[in-house]
């Protein structure tokens, strides 16, 4: 079974199984880009029903719309809202037109879910038309943006909870390896002592300062240009519609949604969206030096660091047997390089529109959805595949602690900076230990002061003494 629809440029035949028209077809054929339909993000259709179905009851209740036809509409967005209909939405994340083919691809399923719930056939838009009907007073330049908005500010806060998650595995990790001592290190080279649960509980802060950065710039994205239509004039729009239409989707949605103040300055404005890209590069940047900390102190097992041991997850290796690699933070780090990578496409898409409008939101809108989901897999991965298997090697751990001359600093406030370092280049030279030199042929330390100074407490916090 099939029916044809025409538009202004003629005819297209669809199955009647189809509830997008004739408008979502042709956007089908024209961009075959990513081959990922608009419906891998749910968020994003629904942000559709919600956008949609507060524009319905604005205009019922404005009076330019019939109370029947907007009734049936607002029935046919619940069910998007629902999550129904996922399989229906088949145009490109990146297309030409600024959204236009997505924006009729919502307006001709909306259309025909509302035709059969008033008894009519798919296609009979007459009663209910895509145009007339589901975009009354509206324009894609509006519509898309505040879908947008609205479905990222949805996805966000289910990556947020991803990472504050991790925050927590981190912090679990730092407890539960306090009394792990190790080596810290910088430039790769010994500093001064540490315990490896400072180390983890560094990583879940830093990781829950994301969080606050994300929550703020998720602000910006409450602001919206809805019932500014095509430009920013408000052009078709009944008299009050933006005010009420914002009031509504607020309702709808529990969240506060702002009208901004320059509609025209809002229709071609994308800096929200660079700011969003800009914190979501530094989570990444973030994410992989903690990926390169722990490939690092796992390293090994027989001629690395071998501080932690990592799950082990699969053969590392089809010629070298026994081999095991840390694949996950491998994986985490090729996602951070993606995001930033998709940093710049937003950046250079943000700068290319032109006049009233910027064209280029498709591919901000790709780039950014497959940045938020692409991420929240790898965080999610991260903590459960990797950090909260993760054991220390305690006993080697402290070794090298002992073993190590950056342990030497500890001593300088009562010795000097000189007398340190000469103490160091000696055991660098000889390979004598710090003890030895110290305790045994120096005897600048007596033993007891020895304990005193290198026990657990002082090494990792270490307490100022002046008189050695």
């Amino acid at each position: 079974m099939a029916r044809i629809e025409k538009d202004f440029l003629g005819e297209k035949e669809l199955p009647d199984s189809a509830y997008y028209g004739v408008q979502t077809l042709r956007g089908k054929e024209n961009f075959h880009i990513t081959g990922i339909p608009m419906s891998a993000e749910p968020y994003f259709v629904k942000a559709f029903g919600y956008v949609k179905k507060a524009a319905a009851l604005a205009n019922r209740d404005l009076g330019v719309l019939d109370a029947r036809v907007a009734d049936a509409i607002v029935g046919a967005c619940d069910r998007l809202i629902a999550g129904e209909m996922l399989d229906q939405f088949v145009t490109d994340f990146i297309q030409g037109g600024a959204g236009t083919s997505t924006n009729m691809n919502a307006n001709e399923v909306i259309a025909n879910l509302a035709l059969e719930s008033l008894g009519h056939q798919k296609g009979e838009y007459q009663f209910v038309n895509p145009n007339d009907h589901v975009n009354f007073g509206q324009s894609t330049n509006d519509i898309y943006p505040t879908a947008f908005r609205l479905a990222l500010i949805l996805r966000l806060a289910s990556y947020m909870d991803a990472l504050r998650r991790l925050q927590d595995a981190f912090y679990a990790k730092g407890k539960e390896f306090s009394r792990v001592l190790k080596m810290g290190r910088t430039h790769l080279q010994d500093a001064v002592p540490m315990s490896l649960g400072q180390e983890f509980h560094g990583w879940g802060t830093t990781i829950g300062e994301e969080v606050h950065r994300i929550a703020e710039v998720r602000q910006l994205l409450h602001e919206m240009n809805l019932g500014a239509t095509a430009i920013g004039t408000s052009v078709t729009a009944a008299p009050g519609y933006p005010e009420l239409v914002t009031r509504y989707l607020s309702d709808l949605t529990n969240i506060k949604m702002i009208l901004a103040g320059d509609l025209v300055e809002a229709t071609s404005d994308t800096g929200a969206y660079v700011q969003l890209s800009g914190v979501l590069k530094r989570t990444s940047a973030k994410l992989t030096k903690i990926c390169n900390d722990i490939r690092l102190l796992a390293s090994g097992p027989r001629c690395g660091f071998h501080e932690i041991n990592l799950p082990q997850m699969q053969p590392g290796s089809s010629i070298m047997p026994g081999k095991v690699n840390p694949v996950i933070p491998e994986v985490v780090n090729q996602t951070s390089f993606l995001v930033i990578g998709l940093d710049l496409t937003v950046t250079l898409a943000a700068s290319a529109g032109q006049l009233q409008l910027n064209v280029m939101e498709p591919v901000i809108t790709f780039a950014l959805f497959t940045s938020i989901f692409t991420m929240e897999n790898a965080v999610n991965s991260l903590r459960v595949n990797c950090v909260q298997g993760i054991t220390a090697n305690v006993e080697h751990a402290r070794e090298m602690v002992l073993n190590s001359l950056g342990i030497i600093t500890v001593l300088k406030p009562s010795l000097g900076y000189k007398q340190c370092a000469e103490i160091a280049r000696e055991g660098y030279e000889t390979g004598k230990s710090l003890h030895d030199i110290v305790v045994k042929e120096r005897k600048l330390l007596t033993q007891e002061k020895w304990d005193e100074v290198f026990c657990f407490e002082n090494l990792i916090s270490p307490k100022f003494d002046q008189d050695g």
